[in-house]
C-alpha cells in the first residue's frame, strides 16, 4: 500500500460534529459508533484539500485526476488519492502541575501502531505498555504533583515512570519535526492513562460551548437561539492515513507532493470556521518510497 500517515494538530477547538444531539449538548462532535471515541471524518480532509488545490495549486485537470472529478462527472472516474478518517490519539487534559498534559492509552497506541505500519513506517516502539488501574505512566516531571501524583481533572493517579520514553520521542519528532523546543514539550506533558480513564476523559472534559443568536434590530438574544456546541480542545492530535491507487496517468510523487504543498499552511477542518474553529497543522509523515 502506497501510503503516508497524517498527523492533525488542532490549533483552536476543532468541531467535527453530528449535526444534532439528543442530549444536553445540541452539536455534540462525532464519535466512533463502537469506542464512542472522536474522529475526523476522511470526507472532511478530502474535501478541504480538494479546495484548497482548485485555489491556483494546480490545473483543473490535476484536481480531478488527485481527487475525482465533480458530482455532475462521477461516473468517470475515481480519484487516486483516500484519506481514512482522522482518530484521536493525543487529547489535553488539565493538570494541576504543568498546567495541561497529552493523554493517551494503550488501545490508542496500539492502533497508532498499526495504521503507521500499513502506511510504511520503521522503527516504531515495539511494545505498548498497560499502566495499572490507578496509574499513569509519564515521561517528564511537569505534570507531576507534589507525592508523585498526577492529578487531571479530578482524578488521582500514581505517576510511573518507565516504559513511555520510545513512544513519546517517536511522536515528538514526527509531530514537532525539526522543533526540538515542542518535541521536548510533549515529551515532558505525555501521560499513558488507563483505557477506561481515557474514555471517562475524552467523554466527560471535551470543550463544551454556549452559544446565542442575537436579534438583529433589538441586539437580544432571539426566542430559542441558545445552543451548547463540543469540541475537541486546542492542542489535540489526531492521526490518519491518506492513500495513492494509481488512476490514470497519475504517481504516488505528484500526488504526496501536491498534499504536501498544500498543508505547508495550517488549514481550516471541521465546522464552525467563521468563529475560529478548527485551525490545523497537518504533518505528512513519509513511510515508503513513493512509486
Amino acid at each position: 500500500m502506497n501510503a503516508r500517515l497524517l498527523l492533525i494538530h488542532a490549533l483552536s477547538p476543532l468541531h467535527a460534529g453530528t449535526g444534532q444531539g439528543v442530549g444536553a449538548i445540541d452539536l455534540p462532535i462525532a464519535r466512533e459508533r463502537a469506542t464512542n471515541l472522536p474522529f475526523l471524518p476522511g470526507s472532511s480532509i478530502k474535501g478541504v484539500l480538494r479546495d484548497a488545490c482548485g485555489r491556483g495549486v494546480a490545473t483543473s485537470g490535476a484536481v480531478d485526476a488527485i481527487f475525482g472529478p465533480t458530482r455532475d462527472q462521477a461516473d468517470a472516474h475515481a480519484g487516486s488519492v483516500q484519506f481514512s478518517d482522522a482518530r484521536l490519539v493525543l487529547f489535553p487534559v488539565r493538570s494541576l502541575s504543568g498546567t495541561f498534559a497529552w493523554a493517551t492509552s494503550p488501545m490508542v497506541l496500539a492502533r497508532l501502531r498499526r495504521d503507521a505500519v500499513a502506511a510504511g513506517l520503521a522503527g516504531l516502539p515495539l511494545d505498548v505498555i498497560t499502566p495499572g488501574a490507578e496509574a499513569c505512566v509519564v515521561t517528564g516531571e511537569s505534570c507531576v504533583s507534589s507525592g508523585g501524583l498526577i492529578v487531571l481533572e479530578d482524578l488521582d493517579l500514581t505517576a510511573v515512570t518507565e516504559g513511555l520514553d520510545d513512544w513519546a520521542a517517536w511522536l515528538g519528532s514526527h509531530l514537532f519535526p525539526g522543533d526540538d523546543a515542542w518535541a521536548g514539550r510533549l515529551r515532558q506533558r505525555l501521560c499513558l492513562l488507563p483505557d477506561d480513564v481515557f474514555d471517562f476523559l475524552v467523554e466527560t472534559a471535551t470543550e463544551v460551548t454556549a452559544r446565542i443568536g442575537l436579534d438583529q434590530n433589538t441586539k437580544t438574544v432571539s426566542r430559542g437561539a441558545l445552543w451548547y456546541e463540543e469540541s475537541l480542545p486546542s492542542e489535540s492530535v489526531l492521526v490518519g492515513i491518506a492513500v495513492h491507487t494509481p488512476v490514470g496517468k497519475t504517481n504516488g510523487v505528484d500526488v504526496f507532493g501536491t498534499i504536501r504543498s498544500l498543508v505547508e499552511a495550517p488549514v481550516q477542518l471541521g465546522g464552525k470556521s467563521t468563529v475560529g474553529r478548527g485551525l490545523c497543522r497537518v504533518t505528512m509523515v513519509d513511510g515508503e518510497a513513493a512509486r
